[in-house]
């Protein structure tokens, strides 16, 4: 049997292998223990994503939007920081250890949140701080990707990398959706005085998120086992923390890695996780400022919105297992991108029509001092005057906002789950740790860098020109994705040792 033929025959979840039912059993449940851990990493940060900017708002008074895109960007730089560190120390010992410590920080880091309006000063830093720590428990996912490649088959992984992004936006939709619902708590809440916690619509989603780390950590310590499989599934020695000196190294391992291919494969992470941040930063402030919304209606409708388009993206997962075995991946992720850019370009503000502007009941040449607008609340509501571009740029509908969520809602997990596959295989049966850490590094460096840049440049000079920017990225990554098309292969079909299938 050829090495083509045998690998044809790996079933897609259950690799017949040659060490029995049992380790293979053993195998998936702690692969589905990974699977929730890149659930609980997601959670982490959706669970707030679209109440920070109203909760910032309201601890304190000082904040502006530029310092929210910090705030967003500080959980992505924590994760940037630690992510290399985690793969690395997953390398050398088991995966436990590093695990554990991340979801530790995590769960901290959480009820740190919650904690946040106590200080009688600097409540924005302590916000910032906490979201820094956040993000570096969710380094663990440097690991938690290492894992899954090194305990799947070439033809499982694939589907074992659709479903760990299928948990991902799982947790995406439940973040959003669980904030959603806590928001009918109220922003007074309850207060249990004992511990000086008060429990809002703010701080019941992170000690929400923490419960779920206590959870995990459970599950790592009592049911995660070291696993490693070889490309068509049969168990082999872990060698993530054997000396060199043990191991006997497979045939499979021998080879050198594609680091030009490595090389893309993080830009062209960067550029997917940068526009996706960049769009999960601005959707509160950009549907505020267009749409005329409360704090309260912002969290609750974004909320809604990006609960659906996570529901949007497990039907992308489920059809991209099945259309990725016909056409390959990388016809997958150029495609992908091509929707993202027309996302972002039907995004773009045109026609005559003006937002509502903040104490907007001015009468030209009257000399009056702004009234407040005609609604049940006393919070202003529409584009901040102070923001120059609010008198002179056309509104964004809604109905351009919904498409371009739906767009987007196809396009970025198709590139998210097809970046991880392509990745995985380029590095092949070698250790992955340190690698999947520069991955998830370079992801995270996007998350710190999209946020600062759209608050920026939203703040200054609008959606026009923050949204055109984004269309000119994208079209670059379209183009050096063709440029290194070729090049984006398997470890095995690189070194001859599986055929390749033309996509």
């Amino acid at each position: 049997m050829s090495l083509v033929e045998s690998d044809e025959n790996t079933p897609l979840l259950r690799g017949e292998i040659t060490s029995g039912g049992d380790a293979d059993r053993s195998r998936w449940r702690s692969i589905r223990v990974m699977y929730f851990t890149m659930f609980l990493s997601s959670v982490g940060f959706t669970i707030v994503i679209t109440s920070i900017w109203p909760y910032l708002k309201k601890i304190d008074k000082s904040a502006d939007a530029s310092f929210l895109g910090w705030v967003v960007a500080a959980y992505s730089l924590g994760q940037m920081v630690a992510s290399p560190l985690f793969g690395l120390w997953s390398n050398h010992r088991p995966r436990q250890e590093p695990l554990v410590c991340s979801l530790f920080i995590n769960v901290s880091a959480n009820i740190y949140y919650a904690y946040v309006s106590l200080p009688s000063s600097h409540k924005k830093i302590h916000m910032l701080l906490a979201r820094t720590f956040v993000g570096i428990g969710a380094g663990n996912v440097a690991v938690v990707r290492s894992y899954v490649a090194g305990a799947t088959s070439l033809k499982e992984r694939t589907c074992a990398m659709a479903n760990m992004s299928a948990c991902q936006a799982l947790g995406f939709i439940l973040g959003p959706a669980l904030q959603a619902a806590l928001s009918f708590i109220g922003e007074t809440g309850v207060t249990v005085n004992v511990i000086q916690l008060q429990v809002n619509m703010y701080t019941a989603p992170a000690l929400l998120a923490a419960c779920f780390g206590i959870i995990n950590i459970l599950l790592v310590i009592l049911v995660l086992r070291e696993h490693c499989v070889d490309d068509h599934g049969n168990h082999i020695r872990a060698i993530n923390y054997t000396s060199e000196e043990q191991v006997d190294v497979a045939p499979e391992a021998e080879g050198d890695i594609d680091q030009i291919a490595v090389f893309t494969s993080n830009v062209l992470f960067f550029v997917i996780l940068f526009i996706f941040a960049v769009f999960e930063t601005i959707s509160t402030p950009l549907s505020m400022d267009m749409f005329a919304w409360t704090r309260k209606e912002a969290v609750l409708y974004n909320g809604i919105i990006l609960a659906a388009i996570g529901f949007e993206s497990i039907l992308v997962f489920v059809v991209v297992k099945v259309v990725s075995a016909r056409v390959g991946d990388r016809p997958l992720l150029l495609g992908g991108l091509i929707l993202i850019f027309v996302g972002f370009f039907i995004l773009l503000p045109w026609g005559n029509q003006y937002p509502k502007i903040q104490w907007a009941d001015i009468q030209n040449n009257t000399g009056l001092a702004p009234t407040q607008p005609s609604n049940t609340s006393l919070e202003p509501t529409g584009c901040p005057y102070k923001q120059a571009w609010c008198l002179f740029t056309p509104v964004i509908h809604l109905a351009q906002y919904i498409t371009s969520d739906i767009l987007i809602g196809v396009g970025y997990p198709t590139c998210n789950v097809m970046s991880y596959t392509l990745y995985s295989k380029i590095l092949g049966p070698k250790p992955q740790g340190v690698y999947m850490g520069w991955l998830t590094a370079s992801g995270s460096g996007a998350r710190t860098l999209g946020p600062v840049f759209v608050s920026q440049v939203y703040t200054i000079l609008g959606p026009r020109w923050a949204f055109s920017v984004i269309c000119g990225i994208v079209l670059v990554a379209i183009v050096f994705l063709s440029a290194m098309y070729k090049r984006l292969v398997a470890f095995s079909i690189r070194h001859g040792r599986i055929e390749e299938r033309h996509d």
